[in-house]
Order: structure tokens, then sequence, then C-alpha cells
């Protein structure tokens, strides 16, 4: 059994009567669906076949399946039972699916599509009646593994329960909405948007096994897709495809982008192309979606900003590091490493987030990772600062910023950029110098890419083009 591993005094607060917490289980999070919808008799089979098997409240029961309603119905599943839902993502490989194993120690472990199709076809008992409590473990989610090794983050029944009921309202989405799923069920994003908005605001979740751009057109088109969530490279992809069209993404009306790159010009470039509400958004794995805009909200916030607050979420900036923290009842539980949550917090249940950012009235602002600054003789960059200016250039589609080890300087500042027209160093120093930034925060080599590589939950693998950055020889 996973145990939450992290108390603070505002428990009792997101307790009291009408509050975060005073809430179904995400079980009872559920709308009456359709006449002749399967998904109930689907779900209470393949509860009764886990049951069978042994799983009882309080287990863990593991998965490697394609991004898809076989995920969903077993997220549904292990609710009903009680059981936490442990998915692991479909591209991890060998190594990494033996460790997380070691990790959770699952009772049950449906190792593929016929597996899950196995269960389904069982004449088990069924399984109508919840079993879960609001403050037991739903799910265990890994982290991306950007800052290092993955941890396995604990989330409750009633923190998500809370999150997916309060962003429907935030995001203002109903039973006409649907939504275009390509981040896998094994993220957060995949878990928050796929499986628990649909079901608190009774909308459609159309998913993807594998992000294809011309697929999700196909689909945006023939699904009349309304909302889309996930990182710039989804519609930086979908902006350069050859059938893309503004007629077949017309049913769009909200696009909400988060993670590394999300610029004003992103918003700028999206807004037009789509023709639809882009606003930006932020969250992690062990805290989603915490700030972003809401209907009302001054456009221009929802361009230069990462949004304000959603529900009871508080924010602050540590002082020496300039390192986000916050705290909220939607924040996990801990990691499954108790060493691990007692680094990743601090005094009073704060939480810290590994990201600088500014708060100004309210509004946050992320500049980037603690660790995604360059430093160049002795001037501390954010890499997001240069990617901000690279992108607001009309050639630049995409730019990641990394430092390159220097024995004079430290680090040299290393542009990889994905462009719809040349886009070379001079070019670069030019509008740099027209837009009056700092000299030393000025690219000192371009580097072009047909796509920028990306880890599985869409974000750029910097690591990989820090690497790429050290092995390439400087242009003298």
């Amino acid at each position: 059994m996973l145990r939450p591993t992290l108390t603070h005094r505002r428990r009792a607060q997101y307790r009291r009567p009408g509050g975060p917490w005073d809430g179904p289980t995400l079980d009872g999070l559920r709308w009456a669906g359709t006449p002749g919808d399967p998904t109930p008799t689907r779900v209470a089979t393949l509860a009764g076949a886990l049951s069978s098997r042994g799983v009882v409240r309080g287990d863990v029961v593991a998965w490697q399946l394609p991004n898809g309603e076989g995920a969903r119905l077993l997220y549904l599943a292990c609710w009903r039972i009680g059981a936490t839902a442990a998915p692991v993502h479909p591209s991890a490989g060998r190594a990494d699916l033996e460790r997380a194993l070691a990790i959770l120690s699952p009772r049950v472990i449906v190792a593929d599509v016929p597996d899950l199709e196995r269960l389904l076809a069982g004449d088990d008992r069924l399984v109508h009646e919840p079993a879960a409590r609001p403050g037991d473990v739903a799910v265990v989610l890994f982290t991306s593994g950007s800052t290092g090794t993955p941890k396995a983050a604990l989330h409750t029944h009633r923190g998500l329960a809370w999150k997916a009921r309060l962003m429907t309202a935030v995001h203002g989405l109903g039973p006409e909405d649907a939504v275009l799923m390509p981040a896998p069920l094994a993220h957060i994003s995949g878990l928050l948007n796929g499986c628990l908005l649909p079901r608190a605001a009774g909308m459609r979740a159309v998913f993807m096994a594998q992000w294809d751009p011309d697929h999700a057109l196909h689909l945006i088109e023939s699904e009349r897709i309304t909302f889309m969530i996930g990182p710039p490279t989804f519609f930086i992809d979908l902006m350069a495809a050859p059938s893309f069209t503004r007629e077949r993404v017309e049913s769009l009306r909200l696009i909400s982008s988060g993670g590394a790159g999300v610029t004003p010009a992103f918003v700028d470039q999206a807004t037009v192309a789509f023709g639809c509400t882009v606003k930006r958004t932020y969250g992690s794995t062990e805290a989603p979606t915490v700030t972003t805009s809401h209907r009302g909200d001054p456009p221009e916030r929802a361009r230069a900003t990462d949004g304000r607050v959603t529900g009871e979420v508080e924010l602050r900036i540590d002082r020496d590091s300039g390192e986000l923290l916050l705290r909220g009842p939607e924040l996990f539980v801990g990691y499954t490493d108790v060493e691990q949550t007692v680094a990743a917090h601090a005094r009073g249940g704060w939480f810290r987030t590994g990201d600088v950012a500014s708060i100004d009235d309210g509004w946050l602002t992320i500049a980037g990772r603690v660790n995604d600054v360059i430093i160049r003789g002795g001037e501390n960059i954010a890499a997001a600062e240069v990617e901000s200016v690279l992108e607001a250039h009309p050639a630049v589609r995409q730019a990641v910023a990394v430092g390159r080890p220097d024995d004079r300087l430290g680090e040299r500042v290393v542009a990889f950029v994905v462009t719809s027209t040349p886009f070379d160093l001079s070019e670069c120093r030019a509008w740099f110098a027209a837009r009056g930034v700092t000299k030393f925060k000025w690219p000192e080599e371009i580097i072009p890419l047909d796509a920028v590589p990306t880890m599985a939950a869409g974000k750029p693998d910097r690591a990989a083009l820090r690497e790429r950055a050290r092995a390439t020889p400087p242009v003298l």
C-alpha cells in the first residue's frame, strides 16, 4: 500500500464544510452518461476482474498501455475498488519499467492490450459499490525526469477530484465541449484533462495513441474538438503541417498551453492561426494547473504571464533564490521516497517547484528552471528570456537556449531554432540589438533544427540539446 507522507497545517481548513476536500471520491466524479453508454458496465466488469485477482483497497494496479480507452477504464476500475492506479508511460523501456515496478510492488500488472481484453471478457462478478475513501492514494505518477531520475508522486482522491471540479469551472467546460488528448494518460496532463475533466464536465474525450499533426487535424475537424491543452510543441507542429488551414480548426475555442517555451510570441502566433482563445498555464506533476487566466481576465495578462492562482493555491517567492514555492489542496501528498518528499518541501508544507518566477499583482511569470540558468562571465542569463526574444522574430517558430561550457567565460549562449525562413547569427544579433537586449544575453551561436527533440510529455529535451551543444565544435 502506498501511503501519503506529507502533512501540513492547512489541511484542517481544506476539510471545512463546502471546502475543497468536501466532495466525492474520483469514482463519484461521474455523470449519468448517454443511453447505451457501455462505460458503467465495463468499469464494473473490470473492477470485478481485478477483485477476483486479489486486489483490495490500497493495493497497486500497474499497467503499460497505449493512450486510449483501455487506460481510462483501468483508472475508473481502480478507483471503484479503492486501488491505487499506477500507469507507466507506454514508451518506457525495459529498464525504466523494471525500476517503476520495483518501486510500486503492484498486486496486478496489466502488461498489454490483450491482457486487458482478457480481464474485460471474464465472467467475474460486477462491482458497483465504491470502496475508496477521499484520503486514499488514487494514483502514482512518475515525473518526466527533466531534473534527474523520475520520482513517483502520490495524489489522493480528494485532491484530484477538487482539481477536476475547479478546472471545469475555470476553463468554462460543459457537455457541448470535446477535448483532444495526445498527452499520455500516464502523465498528469493526460489524466487531468483527458480523464477527470471530461467526467466532471460531461464532455467527450478523444485520445491519440501517438502524436501526428496531420491525424490531429483530421480529428479536430471530424470530432469538432473545442479544447486542447499541452506544450507549445503540439501547436507549433499543427501550424507547420502542410494540411493546416483555419477552416479545419474552426471548432476550437480554447487552447491552454504550459511548459517551457510558452512565450508571448507563441500566444500571438497561435491566436491568429487558430482563431480562438490561447492562454498560458502553469503546473506540474506534483501540483497540476495551479495558475492560468480565467474568463473575463485581461487578454494581455493571458498573453504575457502564466496566469493567476486557481482556487485556494498559495504562492510565494524565495527571497534568496527566486524559486517559486506553493501549496494548495490539489498538491500531491508526497513521493514514494520519504527523503525525496522532505527535500522537496519547506517548512509549513510549501512545495519547492524548482522554477524561478516573479509575481506581479498576483500574476505569475515563470522565468525558467533553477538549473536552466546560463552563467556567462559571472552573469546569470535565464534561458527563457533568450527564448522569448528569439520567438518574437517572425522567422523563428521555436527556440531553446542552453549553455555550452567555455574555459574563459564559464558558459556561452547557444540557441537551437526551428525556423520558417533562414535565420543566422548575423540576423540574430541585429534582432537582439534592435530590441535593446543586454549584449551578454545574446546567443553566440545559432544551430538550426528541423524539430526540437522532446521528452515524453512534450517538453524540450534540454539535456539532449546541452549534450549536442557540447559535442558540436564552436563556430569561431
